[in-house]
């Protein structure tokens, strides 16, 4: 590829010589992309992705379709064993757990004097109540939740019968009732689904199953299952994925081309078909400049996201280049490529570098891989070159982020739209003691702004002034996510500690992680003796402090701090700030990063000035300032790098290599075949194959076809697909009652996405979809040989029933939202046709034509109105033996009016996929 093509285009341009076969990608279609300068925009391009990544909610429908079509391929006098998806897929159970019993909780009398119970929060476990305690091999009297007495601090839940491990300790302590009924219920719930999973992992080939409890997709996704390079037989090709997680865009941080679509996209990859997109543009993001000592990487990621988002860079690819991008650590990199929804790109490129390799190198890839990741992405210039002498590529357009722009800030002192830079904190908290009482000031009259108030504690003597810290709480909250952050406060606490530097005693100080990816950065690295120290305890996981949970300070400082009128501080690392909210006497919070609150603690108070004024002093009488205890990057990579990543990674494979107990034992059939179970309410073979035949049967005219559903503009994919809760009165819900479930047991539509029967049901049961034969919202409409008013489903059924066919009538932009798979498979088991609208969404579109629906559209300036349809007639389309892309087709009614449609088809690959029924059916002809 040329040096000037953007490193992400030539990913797409590889896979596309790499696929070529004159049908479905094209000689054209790789020269199209060899000009993308000038082609960007104006051509649609096909991309076959290396690998699919499916959680299981949208994994099982495509699973049970491809069990169909063994079974299909079986009756049709092919061979079944031949059926498996075309691409490697992963596909993680991740989105099954459900929490049914929540009686267990940290009783922590640190935070709460008043022995009350606080919500505990562990990953995606929400539990509150109060742990079944017993003896434990884990000392806990300097666990998570500090002094001896206050009881165990936190703990994992893991899906099997092993001992839950003190995260602090990595030692066994008692496992709560609760964990395990939650386990029993999910395995309980979802055990058809489970055992069709097993059974798929054992007779399908180019699939592996990650089982429950391993990792949430986007995790595993960029954790394990990442190649960057991938090694077929010695053939060698760039690694590229797409999924239905919304986080998939992750790997780009890691120099894999990656996004996120919707399941029928995901499907049709499986079935290798190619995904079909615009040639987009591509804004080069340059980072120049070196990154402030004190910016942490949560300033950074932020303020490049700002940048974009102001950008406009909304469908587009977005990729980093320029001296500051080796400044970033691969987990910087990944946190911007997972924030693309913020910023509205499709994906942010990060191209492989040195910064990757290293990366790589600790994530366990073995050094011959290495090395032959490292030569193959040279020789393809796919390698990003650190030296400034390297040519940079041509993009549509650059946007420059300084990175020495990007400064610490902290939000306060009663509003987090307030931000106040760091170096500006001590004028700025000045300001606001002479401010009149509003959102800042507080109107602190001149001769007072100075005073000192001496307080007795713990037998020594103290002096309370204004801007004073009482409260200073590390919480790894909503808007400090990435551990690197938490770490950062650790290690600066290390080094706070070795210098001699410590907490006055009054100062309310706690730790809370929030999550089991915290806390391992914080074990693994070896701080949390050192924030200890400093009286930075773990009081348990959950809302702590920015939600009031405080405890209260000790009596003699409050006194003080009412008797002198102080503006006293609270400083904390969580999302929420107003005044009064921690204590009624703490007026002043500042929101900050984690390091901050712990730089703030130590110096006692905020009105300082961290450039000219020392935190305090250390071991022999010497001034540290923070400039001296702040952790580097480099030191809080190599840290990050070497320590925990490395032992999280080599975690997370004695996970994947082991599995689970439950899910080992559990038993599933080895049949080729699947053993449908006719009773089943979860899984059942769908109809999409009922007329396989080994060759096409040419496309059929649609004739006196009634009008399904007559709709307005933009009705959307939720109006469409069934989404949500099952509602009592619903088709769904009449078709699960006839099956013996009472309304408890119905669950979600998501959750039955393998039952046809249910889904089908559920397509256009949305009570927000306005028909205009029914004149008010509501998931019904009339069927015509009757008149009666029924549910779209059973109208449906009437009319399939009678051998009659039926029609969508639609304005503008059809099929607008998110790409949802049963927006196109729910329609064609209600037995629909066509579908003649005035405009339709790309995606939804091409997904029409994927399932073997026809998409109309009328000619400009045309619709029902301007044609005088009532939606009331039987409509005739008449389909020619060759169809040609985007050709005029007739349409005669029942009262004897004639007009012209477009049928949009856009190319020859479109139009086969419609005379073999859809993709699934072209596919599975394949295999005759």
């Amino acid at each position: 590829a040329p040096d000037s093509l953007p490193y992400s285009i030539r990913v797409l341009f590889e896979s596309s010589i790499r696929n070529c076969d004159g049908f479905l990608v094209k000689e054209t279609d790789a020269m199209n992309i060899l000009d993308w300068k000038t082609k960007q925009n104006h051509v649609e391009v096909p991309f076959c992705p290396a690998r699919v990544v499916l959680q299981d909610f949208t994994g099982i429908p495509a699973m049970v379709d491809f069990a169909a079509m063994r079974e299909a391929v079986r009756n049709a006098g092919g061979d079944p064993v031949k059926v498996n998806p075309a691409c490697p897929t992963d596909l993680t159970v991740d989105h099954s757990l459900q929490i049914d019993f929540s009686k267990c909780s940290v009783l922590c009398p640190f935070l709460c004097p008043e022995r009350q119970l606080i919500p505990l929060q562990l990953g995606s476990l929400k539990l509150s109540g109060r742990p079944s305690v017993g003896k434990s091999v884990c000392n806990l009297s300097t666990c998570g939740a500090g002094e001896a007495g206050r009881g165990p601090g936190a703990f994992s839940a893991q899906i099997e019968n092993t001992p839950i491990l003190c995260p602090f300790h990595l030692q066994p302590v008692p496992e709560p009732e609760t964990v395990l009924k939650n386990q029993e219920m999910e395995f309980g719930r979802n055990r058809e689904r489970l055992q069709f999973f097993k059974w798929s992992s054992k007779v399908f080939e180019n699939i592996s199953i990650i089982p429950p409890e391993t990792g949430t997709a986007h995790q595993v996704n960029l954790e394990y299952l990442s190649r960057v390079v991938f090694d077929v037989k010695d053939f060698l090709h760039p690694d590229s994925v797409v999924g239905t997680d919304s986080h998939t865009t992750m790997v780009n941080g890691l120099g894999i081309l990656g996004w996120g679509v919707g399941g029928i996209e995901t499907e049709a990859v499986m079935l290798g078909m190619p995904l079909t997109l615009t040639l987009p543009e591509v804004v080069g993001c340059e980072l120049t400049g070196t990154v402030s000592p004190f910016a942490t990487s949560i300033d950074i990621v932020l303020s490049i996201t700002k940048h974009l988002r102001q950008a406009d860079v909304a469908g587009k690819f977005v990729e980093f280049f320029g001296s500051g991008v080796s400044q970033l650590s691969v987990a910087d990199r990944t946190t911007i490529a997972n924030m693309c929804p913020e910023y509205g790109a499709i994906l942010s490129f990060f191209p492989v570098d040195n910064v990757t390799l290293k990366h790589l190198k600790h994530a366990g890839f073995d050094k011959a891989k290495l090395e032959v990741t490292e030569a193959y992405l040279k020789a393809v210039k796919l390698f990003r070159n650190d030296e400034s002498s390297s040519r940079e590529p041509e993009y549509s357009q650059v946007v420059q982020v300084s990175l020495s722009s990007i400064i610490p800030y902290v939000s306060g002192p009663k509003r987090s739209q307030d931000r106040v830079a760091v170096n500006n904190m001590k004028s700025d908290f000045q300001a606001c003691l002479n401010e009149k009482s509003g959102v800042k000031g507080f109107q602190i009259a001149a001769e007072k702004q100075n005073d000192i108030v001496p307080v007795q504690y713990e037998g020594n003597e103290y002096k309370l002034s204004h801007g004073c810290v009482v409260i200073a709480a590390v919480i790894s909250c909503t808007n400090n996510c990435n551990p690197s952050v938490m770490l950062a406060a650790g290690l600066l606490a290390k080094k706070a500690v070795e210098a001699g530097l410590v907490v006055k005693p009054y100062i309310r100080t706690s730790l809370s992680p929030g999550s089991g990816m915290v806390t391992h950065y914080l074990s693994s690295s070896g701080v949390l003796p050192y924030l200890s120290k400093l009286g930075f305890e773990v009081v348990g996981y959950g809302c702590s402090t920015c939600v009031g949970n405080t405890a209260p300070l000790p009596e003699a400082i409050r006194n003080a701090i009412k008797q002198g009128d102080i503006i006293a501080c609270g400083v904390l690392s969580g999302t929420k700030n107003f005044e009064g909210r921690l204590c009624d006497c703490v007026r002043a919070n500042y929101l900050a990063s984690p390091p901050l609150v712990v730089a703030y603690a130590i110096a006692g108070t905020v009105q300082i000035d961290f450039d000219t004024e020392p935190l305090g002093t250390g071991f022999n009488g010497k001034s540290i300032y923070l400039r001296d205890i702040w952790p580097t990057r480099q030191e809080l990579h190599t840290v990050e790098e070497e320590r925990v990543i490395s032992s999280m990674f080599k975690e997370l494979k004695e996970k994947m290599e082991k599995g689970n107990k439950r899910w080992n034992l559990l038993e599933a059939p080895e049949s080729t075949l699947f053993p449908w179970d006719l009773k089943s309410t979860y899984i059942r073979c769908p109809s999409f194959f009922d007329k396989l035949a080994k060759e096409a049967v040419p496309p059929q005219a649609v004739e006196n076809a009634h009008v399904l559903l007559f709709l307005g503009d933009s009705v959307t994919t939720d109006h469409i697909s069934p989404a949500g809760s099952i509602a009592r009165s619903s088709a769904a819900a009449k078709y699960l009652t006839s099956k013996g479930l009472t309304p408890r047991e119905f669950n979600s539509y998501g959750a039955r996405r393998g039952n046809d029967a249910v889904m089908t049901r559920g397509t256009f049961a949305n009570i927000k979809l306005l028909n205009k034969f029914i004149g008010k919202p509501a998931p019904k409409t009339i069927h015509f040989p009757s008149g009666q008013t029924l549910d779209v489903f059973e109208a449906a059924e009437l009319y399939q029933k009678e051998g009659i066919p039926v029609i969508i009538l639609a304005g503008k932009k059809y099929g607008l939202g998110s790409s949802r798979d049963w927006a196109a498979k729910g329609p064609f088991l209600l037995g629909v046709k066509a579908v003649l609208a005035e405009s339709y969404e790309k995606v939804h579109r091409s997904q029409l034509i994927g399932i073997g629906i026809a998409p109309l559209q009328f000619r400009p300036g045309e619709n029902p109105s301007t044609l005088g349809l009532t939606g009331r007639e039987q409509f005739s389309i008449l389909f020619p033996s060759e169809l040609l892309p985007r050709m005029t087709l007739d349409v005669k009614t029942s009262t004897g009016k004639v007009f012209s449609v477009i049928a949009l088809f856009e190319n020859n690959v479109e139009i086969t996929l419609y005379k073999n029924g859809g993709s699934l059916n072209f596919v599975a002809r394949r295999f005759l």
